[in-house]
């Protein structure tokens, strides 16, 4: 009898509770017999976005782990720094152009080695559960010059992960080369995704309704725009009058 896992139909989706990371829950759903979720709180100011991946989670049917990081990102970024505020979409430090600002300097929004941590976590869950494959919603084609974002870091975590656990866990990033608008229209072919989108918090200010002014609520509001499609979140909150803000 065979004492190597059976690893191959399963997968671990890095569940942040935005817009593409949701995306990529209802795809591994079809993609994989066995889907897991992994989330972290590691002191980001948009909390609220943790609430929204709990929603998700048990709308998708799927199970979850919440990994607690404490404070080890604290003032590293305007997402881990109150005393920071987060910059507008198209000024030097909220570009919404894929590439650094205008003094070469990353968005202030960047938080250094998040997704090296992020992946490294996910992957010893990964190695536990048996799964054979970790997704994760970054994209190169529409991130705000996050280099943690682009796919010569995926392949060489995916080397690493691989290597260091050693066991093949593949690294998927369904979204690495859709731009936000392709990315809602894989979502429509998707049943319940809208509906889980419509719980999704994208704003890097944590507000509800979104602020429509940060770099991650216009790239949304521009994808669902050119899509065509009315976004679920903004249609929701619009009829249920719901508010809230950062912590």
């Amino acid at each position: 009898m065979s004492t190597t896992p059976d690893t191959h139909n399963k997968a671990m989706v890095v569940l942040s509770g935005g817009q593409d990371s949701t995306t990529c829950l209802f795809w591994a759903k079809q993609e994989f017999a066995e889907v897991r979720a992994i989330t972290f709180d590691y002191g980001q100011r948009h909390a609220i976005e943790l609430d929204s991946a709990i929603e998700i989670a048990q709308l998708a049917g799927v199970q979850q782990d919440l990994v607690e990081l404490g404070s080890v990102f604290a003032k590293l970024s305007s997402l881990t720094d109150s005393d920071q505020k987060i910059p507008a979409s198209g000024t030097d430090n909220g570009s919404s152009s894929g590439a650094s600002n205008s003094d070469g300097q990353l968005p202030s929004t960047f938080v250094p080695g998040r997704n090296i941590l992020f992946l490294s976590l996910a992957a010893s869950r990964a190695y536990v559960h048996n799964c054979g494959a970790i997704v994760i919603g970054v994209s190169q084609e529409d991130f705000a010059g996050y280099p943690d974002c682009r796919e010569s870091f995926i392949s060489s975590m995916e080397t690493a992960i691989s290597n260091g656990l050693d066991r093949p866990i593949r690294i998927v990033a369904p979204l690495m080369h859709l731009n936000k608008k392709e990315t809602v229209e894989l979502a429509l072919t998707m049943p319940g995704c809208l509906e889980a989108l419509s719980l999704s918090t994208t704003c890097y200010n944590g507000a509800v309704p979104p602020c429509q002014e940060c770099n991650a609520c216009v790239l949304r509001a521009k994808g669902f725009a050119q899509a065509g499609v009315a976004d679920p979140l903004v249609v929701r909150t619009s009829l249920t009058g719901a508010s809230t803000h950062a912590r």
